[in-house]
C-alpha cells in the first residue's frame, strides 16, 4: 500500500543502490543536507511529512534513475545485483494490480464519485501502480491541458487520496458542487470557506464557501 513509509523506504533504499546515505542523496540532488534525515519525516506536532514531487524528481535526475525504477522500490522487494550495478543489470519486480483512472475532463461529470470524493459508477479505466492499495483508498486522474503548467503537465497522471487529512501548502484536488475539479494548492481553510492558490500563474487563486465544495482531497503522488 503506498504510504508514508513506502515512500521514505524507496528514497532509502535508491540511496543504498548509489551506495549514499539519506544525507548524501539530498546533498546530490540539490537539496539540504537534512532533507531527507529521518528526523525530518515528523513534524514537531507528529505530523508526517511527505517528500514532495520536485524533491523526487530532482534525485532521479541526479541518480539517472526514471519514474518507474523509483516506483518499482516501493514494491515488496527490488530485486538487487551486486553492486556496482548499471540500469540494465537490475531487475525489479512485477507491478501491482492497477487503480482507477479518470481524466479531468471527465471528472467534472456526474456519476463518477461517491460524496466522500472516493471512486463510483462506470466508465474508468485502470493504471498499473506498484503499490497495490486497499480497493478504493486512492485512484489516478490524468491531467489534460496546459492549465497546471509548470508544475503538471498534459499527460500528467496524479495519484489522489481522499481520505487522507490535508492542510495549508498540500496540493489538492478540489470538486465544486456547481461540478468543477481543479488541482490547486490549498492555502487556508475553515469552517466557512477554503482559498486555493493556482499551480500555474496565468490563472487566477480561487476561494470557495465550503458549502459549493463537494469534496476535497490531496494528491500523494505525481508520475511524470
Amino acid at each position: 500500500m503506498l504510504s508514508h513509509e513506502t515512500i521514505w523506504s524507496a528514497l532509502d533504499a535508491l540511496a543504498e543502490r548509489h551506495q549514499l546515505t539519506p544525507s548524501g542523496l539530498a546533498r546530490r540532488a540539490g537539496l539540504d543536507p537534512t532533507s531527507f534525515n529521518k528526523s525530518k519525516r515528523q513534524g514537531p506536532d507528529g505530523r508526517m511529512r511527505w517528500p514532495s514531487t520536485e524533491s523526487i524528481a530532482k534525485v532521479l535526475e541526479a541518480t539517472g534513475s526514471s519514474i518507474d525504477q523509483f516506483l518499482a522500490f516501493l514494491g515488496p522487494e527490488p530485486v538487487h545485483t551486486p553492486q556496482p550495478a548499471t540500469t540494465s543489470e537490475v531487475t525489479y519486480p512485477p507491478r501491482a494490480s492497477g487503480i482507477p483512472l479518470l481524466g479531468f475532463a471527465q471528472a467534472g461529470a456526474g456519476g463518477f464519485f461517491d460524496d466522500g470524493g472516493f471512486p463510483a459508477g462506470q466508465g474508468w479505466d485502470v493504471v498499473d501502480f506498484p503499490a497495490a492499495p486497499t480497493s478504493g483508498a486512492v485512484y489516478a486522474l490524468e491531467v489534460q491541458g496546459d492549465s497546471m503548467l509548470p508544475l503538471y503537465r498534459d499527460g500528467d497522471r496524479l495519484i489522489v487520496e481522499p481520505g487522507a487529512q490535508v492542510r495549508r501548502g498540500d496540493r489538492v484536488v478540489v470538486k465544486t458542487r456547481e461540478g468543477e475539479v481543479m488541482a490547486k494548492v490549498l492555502l487556508r481553510q475553515s469552517a466557512k470557506s477554503i482559498e486555493l492558490n493556482s499551480l500555474n500563474p496565468a490563472h487566477p487563486n480561487r476561494t470557495f464557501e465550503m458549502t459549493e465544495v463537494e469534496w476535497i482531497a490531496r494528491i500523494i503522488w505525481a508520475s511524470q
